[in-house]
């Protein structure tokens, strides 16, 4: 990155090339000159840290945005939630890779401690009497590789560390950094030394108040970030996408985003929509979008990023895609976990509607379907078979069902057609002779339509294999004729 044509950021292959920060455009061009030079963008830069600050509210509600691309938490009350201070650390480097960035991060008891000790490196972190900090910060422009270590450290330790710090990492300090070299003041702990009223008037309030803030003899005040009322997420592409299954990255981007603010906002999503943009200009068409309707309302990114894999895997793209925006279409207030003592056989419902979500993303709605009863007797019109992302509550199903459905006995398995059964010695032969077990259910039905009058029986084979059998009733034919029966279906 360039400011004022200085260099203030550098790759690994520039540094070992001898290009250093702060050298202009032509030493670099004369030490590499086949260097590429990018120009900051200042919006795109607060763009980002706004994405990544949104994203960080999945793991507190309580984050500030701080200066030189510094973003403050406080974790103190996420600590049992998330399992501790390593593996919450570890989450949200997860997070960060995810969204394309590398952090530096530090824990301490103060925000401003942990600020500092984020610009310096983040090599510890700092937490009071081992229960964890209070204050979290991290460096989004700090180099990768650094370890966190979770050791108990008091604030006696914290302040002996920050005295080890460069006077140069506080802000207000750089424009006396001269001054402070001559006096022989490198450290923190130099400068807490100074008197001071005569620091005060040499170098303003403001870098008293930063010393105070980070050793914890003063309090500090934040302004949070506030969510949107509405969500809508954007990301611009480096290059031209051709193919959707690239664009699982930059989604999973969007949807770290959304995971934040649903949390934030104690939401639950059911419905979201992946706009993929296309080019601008005489050419320009409209997005192309991707709707994924949830049976069951989520607030984790790994669900919604299985289903938007599936789909972008058959997705066709019209034109190549330039960018990508994310919008939460239907959201609802945040359900309660469940407090029942033992946990459902087999998975909880939120489980099983979770893979029915994803065998509808990779096989189509059309292709998976469920069971609606109708308000009919006759076996073949007493259901019908609708996609399972079609909600249907209970009480409406139930409400469908004839009132005595419950106490009538019906086969596990009934078949599509019913198969017309031989008659020997006046018994219906399936197989073998079989024996009539029950009484007879009379169904008639379909006067609108097309009368049936049938009787059902249970009827058992010589190997006690249960059927489900009926006898047509006779009409416009002889007494002495042989009744039609038929098999309709089979008990378990």
């Amino acid at each position: 990155m360039l400011e004022q044509e200085r260099v203030l950021a550098l790759s690994p292959a520039a540094r070992a090339a001898g290009v250093g920060r702060g050298m202009r455009r032509g030493g670099v061009l004369m030490l590499l000159p086949e260097a590429r030079l990018y120009e900051r963008d200042p919006a795109r830069e607060a763009e980002a840290l706004n994405a990544v600050a949104l994203a960080m509210l999945q793991y507190t509600p309580q984050v500030a945005l701080a200066e030189e691309a510094t973003l403050l938490m406080d974790i103190g009350a996420s600590l049992r939630l998330f399992g501790g201070i390593r593996a919450l650390c570890a989450r949200v480097r997860s997070s960060l890779r995810a969204l394309g960035f590398s952090a530096s991060l530090s824990c301490a008891p103060t925000a401003r401690a942990a600020w500092l000790l984020a610009r310096h490196g983040g090599y510890r972190i700092a937490h009071a009497g081992g229960q964890g900090g209070e204050g979290g910060g991290g460096d989004a422009g700090a180099p990768r590789g650094h370890r966190v270590h979770g050791r108990s450290l008091r604030m006696t330790t914290l302040e002996r560390r920050l005295d080890r710090l460069p006077v140069a990492l506080l802000p207000p300090a750089r424009l006396y950094a001269s001054w402070f070299e001559g006096l022989g003041c490198e450290r923190l702990g130099d400068l807490r030394r100074l008197p001071r009223p005569g620091l005060q008037r040499r170098c303003g309030r403001e870098l008293l108040d930063m010393l105070d803030a980070a050793y914890g003899m003063c309090p500090e005040l934040f302004e949070w970030v506030a969510p949107p009322e509405h969500f809508r997420a954007r990301l611009e592409l480096f290059d031209r996408i051709e193919h959707a299954d690239l664009l699982l990255a930059g989604a999973r981007h969007l949807l770290l985003q959304l995971v934040g603010w649903l949390c934030a906002r104690q939401f639950a999503v059911e419905r979201i929509t992946l706009l993929m943009e296309h080019e601008r200009g005489r050419v320009a068409m409209p997005p192309t979008p991707i709707e994924i309707a949830l049976a069951e309302p989520t607030w984790r990114d790994e669900h919604l990023v299985r289903l938007l894999r599936e789909r972008l895997a058959k997705q066709e793209l019209p034109a190549p895609v330039i960018g990508l925006a994310l919008e939460a279409l239907q959201v609802r207030a945040m359900a309660p976990l469940t407090d029942s003592l033992f946990p459902e056989p087999g998975g909880t419902e939120e489980d099983r509607m979770r893979m029915l979500e994803l065998l509808v993303a990779r096989l189509g709605p059309d292709n998976v379907l469920q069971a609606l009863p109708q308000a009919d007797y006759r076996p073949e019109v007493a259901n019908e078979w609708v996609p399972v992302q079609q909600k249907v509550r209970p009480s409406e199903r139930a409400a469908r069902l004839p009132p005595d459905v419950d106490s009538l006995p019906r086969p596990s398995w009934l078949l599509a057609k019913p198969i017309a059964l031989l008659i020997q010695n006046h018994r219906p032969f399936y197989g073998s002779a079989l024996k009539v077990a029950s009484t007879p259910e009379r169904i008639e039905a379909g006067w609108w339509t097309d009368t049936q009058t049938r009787d059902y029986f249970i009827a058992e084979g010589r190997d006690h294999t249960l059927y489900w059998i009926y006898r047509e009733r006779i009409v416009g034919i002889g007494l002495d004729a042989e009744p039609r029966w038929y098999l309709h279906g089979l008990f378990g």
